[in-house]
């Protein structure tokens, strides 16, 4: 099973970026989908999750209305398209496939697999 995230990058304050997480060695479209971030001093955070077929997305208050979530279950990908960054986003993000349950969607330990993260860095 791989996880293969990528897209981040040096960003100023105000900007946007797209990141990818192609999956291989499972069944995609089987999984919900979730991105977390893990900042230098801080726990692991949750960002943002998607069901199976992209018909249910939840976000984290930090990042409501700014971020994006989507799939394609054809390409066996999820994007994460992060609009009006802040510095505070500033973090390694991580790509996870799981099949959480309503409750435990913003839960790590209820991911199976993970990606090997992306650094997004936003400048002030």
């Amino acid at each position: 099973v791989q996880l293969q995230a990528s897209g981040g990058g040096l960003v100023q304050a105000g900007g946007s970026l797209r990141l990818s997480c192609a999956a291989s060695g499972i069944t995609f479209s089987s999984y919900a989908m979730g991105w977390f971030r893990l900042a230098p001093g801080k726990e692991r955070e949750f960002v943002t999750y998607i069901n199976w077929n992209g018909g249910s997305t939840v976000y984290a208050d930090s990042v409501k209305g700014r971020f994006t979530i989507s799939r394609d279950n054809v390409k066996n990908t999820v994007y994460l398209q992060m609009n009006n960054l802040k510095p505070e986003d500033t973090a390694v993000y991580y790509c996870a496939a799981g099949r959480p349950i309503a409750s435990a969607r913003a839960s790590p330990g209820t991911y199976n697999y993970w990606g090997q993260g992306t650094q997004v860095t936003v400048s002030s």
